[in-house]
């Protein structure tokens, strides 16, 4: 495996491209790997489906494009913001960090007088725009438009901090395999969806049509290896996380226990993970028509849906590895 494409990977994770409206990291993702496709194709939903044709059993590969964001739901005589969120956000990580719209206006999120960090909930919480009035305010931004964490990415040469990666490494990973893998006799299907942010949407559908033999998803976990971090037994760089369970499935042993062999017979490391909550794209796939033998390979990552999710840059390395590792082999 050669060295990681650090700027794509940039460009992947700063791309404005909410729950609903992934249209920009669609044509960025598209555009990559267009030379790679026997198939290429957009579903009704927005799903980018790639396909590497072959004779073999059906395999559905999947990651998702969108990241949670804040939705405006009412603008204040003085020009303050009020919002909602789109998928999982947090007050307390939200508070005071930098987002930015689709028009690339920027804000700041600011709170009302709290007496104690106890009272501190999302609807204390406002967008500053930098306007003056109702007016002013509503010249930039509307109803309904929705922006998403404004921050810097860092990389150095173990590690990225960035917001989105939760899944845009994920999506890396897929683009990665689709240009490094050789061969394979299994019928692939890379879909880049969208949605999960909001209840695992466009797998649903995605799933539901492809009608796979197999699905494979990447997603992030969280690790356990932070000071007095809720018990998990997955740490950054220490391999690829083949899970187990999370609240959305039980994995399917065939497809674990493929990512289990592999992963010894080439000797790369991995962990084993049982997330206590959360869920991924494989959670609707596995249910989808009659049912799908499914499984995940999880990128370990520290501070979730947050401005600075951090990763290992040799968990990606390692599980680009063992994903073509699995794909090579007849499933």
């Amino acid at each position: 495996m050669e060295n990681l494409n650090i700027d794509l990977l940039k460009k992947i994770v700063s791309t404005y491209s909410p729950a609903g409206n992934e249209t920009r990291i669609c044509q960025l993702i598209k555009k990559e790997v267009e030379p790679y496709a026997d198939e290429i194709y957009t579903d009704a939903l927005g799903n980018l489906i790639v396909r590497k044709k072959g004779t073999g059993k059906k395999v559905l590969l999947a990651g998702h494009m969108d990241q949670i964001a804040l939705m405006v739901t009412y603008v204040d005589d003085k020009g303050f913001l009020r919002f909602t969120n789109i998928g999982g956000i947090s007050p307390a990580v939200t508070y005071s960090q930098r987002v930015i719209f689709e028009n690339g206006t920027i804000g700041v999120i600011g709170c009302e007088k709290i007496d104690s960090l106890k009272d501190l909930t999302l609807d204390k919480l406002f967008i500053d725009i930098g306007a003056t009035s109702k007016e002013e305010a509503e010249e930039r931004v509307s109803i309904g438009d929705v922006c998403v964490y404004y921050s810097e990415v860092i990389v150095d040469d173990r590690h990225m901090i960035a917001p989105a990666l939760d899944d845009r490494i994920g999506c890396y990973i897929m683009i990665e395999i689709l240009k490094t893998m050789k061969s394979s006799k299994n019928d692939i299907y890379f879909v880049f969806t969208v949605q999960e942010e909001v209840g695992t949407r466009g797998a649903k559908t995605a799933g539901y049509a492809i009608e796979p033999d197999v699905a494979i998803s990447f997603d992030v976990t969280a690790t356990g290896d932070t000071p007095k971090a809720r018990p998990m037994a997955v740490q950054l760089g220490h391999g690829p996380a083949v899970k187990v369970k999370d609240n959305s499935i039980l994995c399917h042993p065939k497809v674990k226990n493929l990512m289990i062999d592999n992963a010894k017979k080439h000797s790369i490391p991995y962990q084993l993970e049982v997330l206590e909550f959360g869920g991924t794209d494989s959670g609707a796939i596995h249910l989808t028509r009659s049912g799908v033998p499914s499984g995940v390979l999880s990128i370990p990552t520290r501070y979730i849906h947050s401005t600075c999710e951090m990763v290992s840059l040799s968990d990606v390395k390692q599980t680009i590895n063992l994903s073509i590792k699995i794909l090579e082999e007849e499933i």
